[in-house]
């Protein structure tokens, strides 16, 4: 985990009006899936944590969504059998949404992107854009994985932070 770094601290604050400790979660989550992949290969995707009403507005589902219909109990960010559930489910296109209680709402989303005003580096491609719009759209905060290995976490539309999970 990433906890005793000032820099992780301040990703996770309080500032970021979502919970930071289903933002840590997230994080290490998206970090473990950046470092292992799945089954041999690199895999991208994309967690938008809070805000979750908004979220579940400028999104829809890509196929039926495979959370649906489960207890949420059962879908909490801090179980283990979930998390090698998502990272599973991480193969396949789309985004999670997590709530403010660390369930995780709904996987394979659709997240509507709009373009004005936002600053994104370039070279990042699509799921980096849709990170950036929603958590410039809504009070979320969106982490991003990418096939490169890099997570990426945006707020407020803007790069925040960058983690390369080998260093």
């Amino acid at each position: 985990m990433y906890t005793d770094t000032n820099l992780f601290k301040e990703i996770c604050s309080e500032k970021r009006n979502v919970n930071p400790q289903v933002l840590e979660q997230t994080i290490t989550l998206a970090v473990e899936i950046a470092r292992e992949g799945r089954e041999g290969r690199k895999i991208g995707t994309l967690f938008v944590v809070g805000d979750t009403e908004r979220v579940m507005k400028t999104s829809r589902p890509l196929i039926l969504d495979p959370l649906a219909g489960h207890p949420d109990e059962r879908k909490s960010i801090f179980d283990p059998d979930l998390r090698e559930t998502i990272k599973e489910l991480a193969q396949l296109d789309g985004a999670f949404v997590v709530s403010d209680a660390g369930v995780v709402l709904s996987a394979a989303r659709y997240v509507d992107t709009v373009s004005d005003d936002l600053d994104v580096p370039l070279g990042l491609g699509s799921r980096h854009w849709a990170a950036a719009s929603v958590s410039k759209r809504t009070g979320a905060v969106a982490v991003a994985v990418s096939e490169s290995s890099m997570v990426r976490i945006f707020d407020d539309g803007d790069l925040i932070s960058e983690i390369t999970p080998e260093l």
